[in-house]
């Protein structure tokens, strides 16, 4: 069957193999706003867009803020002056200050979203905006508590990095989901930053059991770039701009 319309009500009964909805596409949910302090929150912007191989230019950071870009502008500008990224032509960069705020704001979050998942056992869609409510406020002292509470984790629960983790990840190749053939069998690594902004995805990944450390096989790809996935033996649809978003291992025996 075709994947269904964006918002579908999942089906429902016993044995039902179909996918939940698929929701919106990426980048239409909503952004959280009011919980970060707005120097940490761009410097946060600028080292995911670069963690994700995506030239953090003034257009991609108001976009993904949800600013407009005078104001985006206006921070580059502050920024800039306060010796915390530099810009070359429309591209910003990090300094080495810029950069050690970043980590430790990322740091701080993943920690958060680690403590929320799997010890509180807070739903993993919803742990995103959570942590976000915490990476501000979490002190050294209380971050080195989590390290050693949690085992000093070296992802978050989406499967993204945690700066300065003492445990090395493996060096795995990793692809997006949308360049794997037909016939493959994935495992899911991590999730693009942009993808948890979307709590919609995020519900839909987790309702279908697609969520790092999964595996699936990769039944069809259209050409327009939607991926069917074959999950425990549910067929699950992923749009194009999702299966874009979704880095997977190469394929595995």
């Amino acid at each position: 069957m075709p994947p269904p319309a964006a918002g579908a009500a999942a089906p429902t009964g016993a044995g039902s193999h179909r996918s939940r909805g698929v929701p919106r596409a990426v980048g239409c949910g909503d952004v959280e706003a009011g919980f970060h302090p707005p120097l940490e929150e761009y410097l946060e912007t600028v080292h995911t867009l670069g963690e994700e191989g995506t030239p953090a230019i003034q257009a991609r950071i108001a976009e993904r803020l949800g600013r407009s870009a005078p104001s985006v502008s206006e921070m580059l500008d502050r920024l800039e002056d306060e010796g915390y990224v530099r810009r070359s032509g429309r591209l910003v960069e990090l300094t080495d200050s810029g950069s050690a705020v970043a980590e430790k704001v990322v740091r701080r979050h993943r920690l958060a979203e680690r403590l929320l998942v799997d010890v509180i056992g807070l739903e993993w869609h919803k742990v995103h905006r959570e942590a976000a409510r915490w990476e501000h406020v979490i002190s050294d002292d209380v971050e080195r508590r989590l390290v050693v509470l949690l085992g000093d984790p070296s992802t978050c629960p989406h499967g993204n990095p945690i700066p300065g983790a003492g445990s090395e990840l493996p060096a795995v190749e990793q692809r997006v989901l949308a360049d794997v053939p037909p016939g493959g069998k994935v495992l899911l690594r991590r999730i693009s930053e942009e993808v948890e902004l979307d709590s919609a995805l995020l519900a839909y990944l987790d309702a279908n059991g697609f969520t790092p450390g999964a595996t699936a096989s990769v039944v069809s790809v259209g050409r327009e770039g939607s991926v069917e996935l074959e999950v425990d033996g549910a067929t699950v649809p992923i749009p194009p701009d999702l299966a874009r978003r979704l880095y997977v291992s190469g394929e595995i025996s």
